[in-house]
């Protein structure tokens, strides 16, 4: 008898704490987006996933201007990556390797495609 009672208490008390978690979860939501919290952890999260090299960036790290030839990048892009694959910084390499590639796309985009 003692077990039914002390079982019957132990459901009914969660059903009383799931309840209320779902209604503290709804009041939370509804808060957040009153307050604009929801709009700007979604902003945050977009910004974080689009952080990709920009071209300007790229060709800083490659030293190269607009005006230069897709030849002259990958010599400038070979001797950085060489010179940091044999006792340089893993961290610099892959900068260069990540500016060559968006140059790359960059070119590509603009017809003038790495051969």
């Amino acid at each position: 008898m003692a077990a039914k009672i002390l079982a019957n208490l132990i459901v009914m008390g969660s059903g009383v704490l799931a309840r209320a978690f779902v209604q503290a979860y709804r009041q939370a939501l509804a808060n957040a987006s009153k307050s604009g919290v929801a709009q700007e952890t979604l902003q945050n999260t977009v910004r974080r996933a689009s952080k990709g090299m920009t071209e300007q960036e790229a060709r800083q790290i490659l030293g190269v201007s607009e005006q230069t030839a897709w030849e002259e990048i990958m010599k400038k892009y070979d001797t950085l990556f060489e010179r940091n694959a044999k006792n340089g910084s893993f961290y610099v390499q892959s900068k260069v390797h990540r500016a060559k590639e968006c140059l790359e796309a960059a070119h590509r985009d603009k017809g003038q495609g790495p051969s």
